[in-house]
């Protein structure tokens, strides 16, 4: 527990100091050695992955540093060109590469990065700078929440799928997030002379905050079919840097349309 909190605190103050004194170019870089260290991960996880599959993730994953020269349509060509690759791939090798294979490292590589990539591309958006910070709210907000509360008064189970969460805790995750969010709303728009609409944001953070508990349990359903107990373990009581984002990257492609909406 002690290391867990000590991690937490080391890892927010590393944001703080990343969103409020960083520019687009170092948020770029940043996302980018996230993203390279989680995708790495998910193929470890499939212990029998191709090096070639691994070797696309990985530059994908870098090229996240240069989202602010790279045009977007070769973005948008990401996806068609990843599946081409791979099964171009199980073709000429005759189908030592075959539909699963194929399945496993493009949907790893479009659910770690593809998602990866709207949480930089938020914080250029305008005011995103201040925007950026409900995506934190929305993910860990609620995983905090959703801790405490489940811990105190937890006693129904949520799924057989992660058996230590609550619906009590689920819950108290997401009220937890809503209230953040409105607390932190109040100070932006008093002090950032920002005009967000409350009832906008509690209906999205809402949104956000139980996507964001899909997210936890779809990283959770990875690590019971692969068997394996975190993704990593380079973060002292969280596990691995997957573990740590991932409701974020699950809830980033919503969160980025919904908030340059408002």
């Amino acid at each position: 527990m002690i290391k867990r909190i000590i991690s937490g605190i080391i890892l927010f103050s590393a944001l703080l100091i990343i969103l409020i004194f960083g520019n687009t170019t170092i948020v770029n870089i940043a996302v980018s050695i996230v993203g390279i260290l989680a995708i790495s991960e998910y193929f470890n996880a499939f212990k029998n992955k191709d090096k070639g599959d691994r070797i696309i993730g990985l530059i994908i994953a870098a090229m996240i540093a240069f989202l602010d020269i790279i045009p977007i349509g070769i973005l948008m060509l990401l996806t068609p060109i990843v599946i081409t690759i791979l099964f171009t791939k199980a073709i000429i090798t005759n189908m030592k590469t075959n539909f699963v294979d194929i399945a496993v490292s493009g949907f790893g590589i479009l659910y770690v990065l593809g998602f990866l990539m709207f949480v930089p591309l938020l914080y250029k958006a305008e005011n995103g700078k201040f925007l950026i910070w409900y995506i934190a709210i929305a993910s860990w907000g609620t995983d905090t929440f959703a801790y405490f509360v489940g811990s105190l008064i937890g006693k129904h189970k949520l799924t057989p799928i992660s058996p230590k969460k609550s619906v009590e805790g689920s819950i108290g995750g997401i009220i937890g997030a809503v209230l953040l969010s409105i607390i932190y709303t109040i100070c932006i728009n008093k002090f950032a002379n920002l005009e967000i609409s409350y009832l906008a944001i509690l209906a999205i953070v809402f949104l956000l905050s139980a996507l964001s508990q899909i997210g936890d349990l779809a990283a959770s359903s990875i690590k019971r079919f692969t068997k394996i107990k975190d993704f990593g373990d380079i973060i002292p009581g969280h596990g691995g840097m997957l573990d740590r984002i991932d409701s974020i990257i699950f809830i980033a492609p919503f969160a980025y349309y919904l908030l340059t909406l408002v």
